[in-house]
């Protein structure tokens, strides 16, 4: 069995539990946890993440980060001068993270998603070295009734997680689901 199916296997047992409703927001984020070089197969699996979903029961709406990064710089009265000076990028990232909260937060109200529902969010390699993984999921958490999946291009270990495996991680409440550990 591939990495890739004994994760959608975890994530079959997890999403067939039922949920509590009266968990917090941070109790109800998924981490389903990927090495970075099964990105592309794991794009090909969403279907079957779908597919599991709502044989439980439950809603599944996707949010894919990979265009935001360029749509809003695109939007941006001094884009050129970014492109020419990428350094000068750190002044605006708040209004990136404050447009992706947005944007989110439509799909989410677009979506009609409510306890019932996992929100998936995909691409996060993405926006890798430009906003933490962490602030993003900790602004998305609260908006979310249901559960928060996060399709983790990464590692897990002793509740530390590393994007991509790179800088130093960090601990985070979330639920991790990874293809080496049976849930």
């Amino acid at each position: 069995m591939s990495n890739l199916d004994s994760l959608l296997k975890n994530y079959q047992t997890l999403v067939q539990i039922p949920w509590r409703t009266d968990a917090a927001a941070m109790q109800r984020v998924w981490f389903c946890v990927y090495s970075e070089k099964d990105e592309l197969a794991l794009r090909a699996k969403l279907e079957e993440f779908e597919l599991l979903t709502v044989q439980s029961g439950k809603k599944c709406l996707f949010y894919d980060l990979s265009d935001d990064f360029a749509q809003w710089l695109s939007t941006q009265r001094y884009a050129k001068g970014y492109f020419e000076k990428p350094v000068l990028l750190k002044t605006i990232m708040p209004s990136f993270k404050a447009y992706l909260v947005a944007r989110i937060t439509e799909c989410i109200q677009k979506g009609n998603a409510n306890q019932d529902t996992v929100f998936a969010l995909y691409g996060l390699g993405s926006i890798y070295g430009f906003i933490k993984a962490k602030e993003l999921v900790e602004k998305i958490a609260p908006l979310v009734k249901g559960r928060l999946v996060v399709f983790f291009p990464g590692s897990y270990e002793n509740n530390n997680y590393r994007l991509l495996d790179g800088y130093d991680g960090w601990t985070y409440l979330a639920i991790p689901i990874t293809a080496d550990k049976q849930l």
